[in-house]
């Protein structure tokens, strides 16, 4: 190792350190009744992972070997008239939140591809036994919006709905397995301004949260990860 890699190695460290010292002063400052020892946990390892619900509730997971998934979410036709594409575009972006964390998924252009071949599918299972996958997620938008209420000025994402996942069979059968409720609120502490975001990354922003709302159902994620929206 030369003298500079050395000194570049030191100086990383030494800024990590920094920076997980700041963190834990924010929290003691912010929070009360603040556990030093859960914070020099923090400090030494990081914030502790929290445990997929689906991975908890079912003892399975999406991540195991040759388990493959296919996506593929409802809205109503007054949440599509409103927002047009939105159940395709919750279905693709939260396909990329699970591949990200190494969940086989189906692309989901066939998927689109193969409802509109299959226009009058109703079961979730129809699409598992077409394109022979492991599990089927449906995701079922009950409500869906992007302005704060009552206002025509405000960016404040909402969305209510059900996850439910559908185990399937070497014969094509599927059983519903899981189901979670869907609530998510965004921002949490305060709504945006219209004069500070477009409408249309206003939208990616709420798709990329909402999607990943719905992937922590399956994949391990942090306590820390919303650290920043909380205070």
């Amino acid at each position: 190792m030369t003298i500079f890699s050395y000194k570049l190695s030191v100086a990383k460290q030494l800024f990590q350190t920094i920076t997980k010292l700041a963190l834990v002063c924010v929290l003691c400052t912010t929070l009360t009744g603040c556990n030093y020892f859960i914070l020099i946990g923090y400090l030494i390892g990081g914030p502790p992972s929290i445990e997929p619900d689906f991975d908890a509730q079912t003892q399975k997971s999406l991540t195991g070997k040759d388990v493959t998934v296919a996506i593929v979410c409802y809205a109503p036709l007054e949440l599509q008239y409103n927002f047009d594409g939105i159940h395709n575009d919750l279905a693709k972006y939260t396909t990329f939140r699970l591949h990200s964390h190494g969940v086989k998924v189906v692309n989901p252009d066939r998927i689109r591809a193969w409802l509109d071949e299959n226009p009058d599918w109703d079961k979730p299972e129809e699409i598992g036994e077409a394109f022979d996958v492991t599990y089927v997620i449906h995701i079922e938008l009950h409500k869906y919006s992007l302005y704060e209420e009552n206002s025509s000025d405000l960016y404040r994402g909402r969305a209510e709905g059900m996850v439910t996942v559908y185990e399937m069979d070497d014969s094509g059968e599927g059983e519903k397995l899981y189901s979670k409720e869907l609530t998510s609120f965004y921002p949490l502490r305060a709504p945006r301004a219209t004069s500070e975001i477009t409408f249309s990354k206003f939208k990616k922003e709420y798709l990329s949260r909402l999607s990943d709302e719905i992937g922590r159902l399956f994949y391990e994620y942090y306590n820390g990860d919303d650290f920043t929206q909380a205070i």
